[in-house]
């Protein structure tokens, strides 16, 4: 479609192709929304006879005990969500326990439609590794009926002529344990509900009872009492109750077994913000100023309304804190973290008007207040929009930043930028044209002529770059970081500080 430039001639892709399988499946609860419904349902079985239900209940065993690592406990997990439906008077069989939550369960394939948007980072753990390896762990935005999308992650190894060697696939996929009940700061909590601009006399007297820092069964209780008792108009204190109750559900934290291999672990959609899908989630491995090594990530919520920005915090790829970011610049898609603080701010790549790439820089993880552009769209192949294709990657020259336009018929495409060290809002450098084009067998998907990123990593002088493919499939291509910095072409104008 778009003719070879010197620009793509540098690069390699890998012939080899990530895909989705469709026989990796999670459970789920499957509830009516009718409670009649859910009544008449539990009601039915209980009506079967022994003999039957023992019959079913070794059938169902038979089917889909192989499928998952615990299907009894499952089970048991979805009866007690919905055990206030059956009469207490009522003794109920083991049998038939387990055969009630197998009818309030459902399979969900979460790779079904679609594994794209990947981003690569370096394995937490690098031991017993040759010289020049690197293991890594990649991030996939899975997504399966209904276009529902949930993070996954595939690991492995890079060799010294970064070929990626990926270790076997699981064919189990589990979903977390997820702890509702985190630890809340008072004051990032304060700040953020008058930033919902839920200030009000409700809200202030409720903080007022709690601790610097609280749990969410002491806020539950604390809300509960004031139900209990009114202070305030009702009406107003449901109004107030119900975005707190907002704000809480959308910080959790969730948690695998260490024993989950890391092709096996999901993060699915838990709260109401997130519930039709976890969007193209970028990681980066930030160094902490002492050394430290956190990994973050930045990912779209969408409910099927709106979309929020949320931020993953993990050390491990085991448990995981999942936070809303907040700030009035803290909006759009495409959020992209630098891997360590410059001048003492943590810095961030933003698309807040969906349109021109952004920088914006806060004292605190969680709050960001302005942004400004540093790149707006002037080739060709981008006069649609630009934004990110994941964090900053750090080299002598400057940082590296994958940049994503969009141009006629819709077409994405891969471009490049260069950033000052110490002033990332400069751009000193770009390409002028696109690094990666949809090539034929690229182009043809649930959303055609698209190649996307969500974020590379830097191994032995090369760029390694795992990018989607018309929002079906993945790959990787890479390029060596000397021809790229040498097909950039110097920045006629930059916007600076």
């Amino acid at each position: 479609m778009t003719k070879v430039t010197s620009s793509q001639s540098i690069i390699t892709r890998n012939s080899e192709k990530i895909f989705g399988d469709s026989s990796r499946v999670i459970t789920r609860l499957n509830r009516p929304e009718d409670p009649q419904r859910v009544t008449r349902i539990i009601q039915r079985v209980l009506d079967l006879d022994d003999a039957t239900a023992e019959t079913l209940l070794a059938q169902v065993m038979a089917d889909f005990s192989n499928r998952h690592k615990n299907i009894r406990m499952v089970f048991k997990q979805h009866l007690n969500k919905i055990k206030g439906y059956i009469p207490q008077e009522i003794v109920v069989s083991e049998t038939k326990e387990a055969l009630i939550g197998a009818y309030f369960t459902m399979e969900y394939s979460i790779e079904s439609a679609a594994l794209f948007n990947p981003s690569i980072v370096p394995h937490p753990n690098q031991s017993n590794i040759e010289n020049g390896n690197l293991r890594f762990i990649m991030s996939l935005r899975a997504t399966g009926e209904g276009h529902l999308s949930s993070i996954v992650f595939r690991s492995g190894v890079l060799d010294s002529s970064n070929t990626a060697l990926f270790d076997p696939i699981s064919e189990y996929v589990v979903t977390p344990e997820v702890h509702l009940d985190p630890v809340y700061d008072l004051n990032l909590f304060r700040l953020k509900l008058i930033e919902m601009e839920a200030d009000n006399d409700v809200m202030r007297h409720l903080l007022n009872q709690l601790l610097d820092t609280f749990s969410y069964h002491g806020l539950k209780r604390n809300i509960e009492i004031l139900q209990a008792n009114p202070v305030f108009p009702v009406e107003r204190q449901n109004r107030t109750f119900e975005i707190i109750y907002w704000l809480a559900n959308s910080n959790y934290e969730v948690y695998f077994e260490p024993t989950h291999l890391i092709s096996e672990r999901v993060i699915f959609p838990t709260s109401k913000i997130e519930s039709r899908g976890i969007e193209d989630a970028r990681f980066v491995q930030f160094f902490n100023d002492d050394g430290q090594v956190t990994y973050y990530a930045t990912y779209t919520a969408y409910n099927g309304v709106s979309i929020l920005p949320q931020l993953i915090e993990t050390k491990d790829f085991i448990n995981f804190k999942i936070s809303t970011l907040n700030g009035k610049a803290a909006q759009n898609k495409g959020m992209a973290l630098f891997p360590r603080k410059i001048q003492d701010r943590y810095v961030m790549l933003s698309r807040q008007d969906g349109e021109n790439n952004r920088i914006m820089f806060s004292g605190n993880i969680h709050f960001w207040q302005e942004s400004e552009i540093i790149q707006e769209p002037t080739r060709p192949w981008e006069l649609i929009q630009l934004g990110n294709c994941g964090s900053p990657l750090e080299t002598s020259e400057g940082w590296i930043v994958l940049t994503h336009g969009v141009g006629p018929m819709r077409q994405y495409c891969i471009g490049a930028i260069l950033l000052e060290l110490e002033n990332p809002a400069k751009v000193i450098a770009s390409l002028k044209e696109p690094l990666l084009v949809p090539h034929e067998e690229e182009r043809e998907g649930y959303v055609p002529n698209v190649v996307y990123s969500c974020g590379s990593l830097i191994h032995n002088n090369e760029l390694i770059i795992p990018y989607a493919m018309s929002d079906v499939m993945s790959g990787i291509a890479t390029v060596k970081i000397t021809d790229l910095i040498g097909r950039m072409q110097p920045a006629e104008t930059g916007i600076t500080d």
